[in-house]
């Protein structure tokens, strides 16, 4: 799997609580084709699909379970975000060492903002341990 620094969500970042993830990646502003009046319209998801990764690599401690989203937005500061994914409720057994695929395969249909970036929403007890490395990947590795 070859992985882009620029296009990483998260490279390695410890989830102790409810939390965005490190890094946003910026989709680029869209322009105007010429001859038209106004700009052409994103959305990432439909077409040929764009891979995903999100993988556990320091097992979880302590919390009950853990889901993540998928959210985009039109400003870097994510004032008025959109979830356009959210994921199973990941219990603490799911979440060892080595666990993957815990997004689509691919930018789900819906992607149409500037910016994206993944939330990591903890229920129960805040862990002290767990890590998780995410981002958008030239392919995914499937064993």
């Amino acid at each position: 799997m070859i992985m882009d620094r620029t296009l990483l969500f998260s490279d390695g970042q410890a989830i102790t609580a409810t939390a965005a993830s490190t890094n946003t990646v910026d989709l680029g502003a869209t322009g105007t084709v010429y001859g038209a009046s106004s700009p052409i319209v994103r959305d990432v998801g439909p077409g040929l699909g764009v891979p995903l990764h999100c993988g556990v690599t320091q097992s979880f401690n302590n919390l009950t379970s853990l889901t993540i989203s998928i959210e985009t937005d039109d400003n870097a500061a994510f004032s008025s975000a959109v979830t356009v994914f959210t994921s199973p409720a990941y219990t603490l057994a799911q979440l060892a060492a080595g666990a993957k695929q815990l997004l689509p395969t691919h930018i789900p249909v819906g992607t149409n903002e500037r910016y994206m970036r993944l939330k990591y929403t903890v229920a129960g007890t805040a862990p002290t341990l767990g890590k998780i490395t995410a981002g958008v990947v030239d392919g995914r590795q499937s064993a």
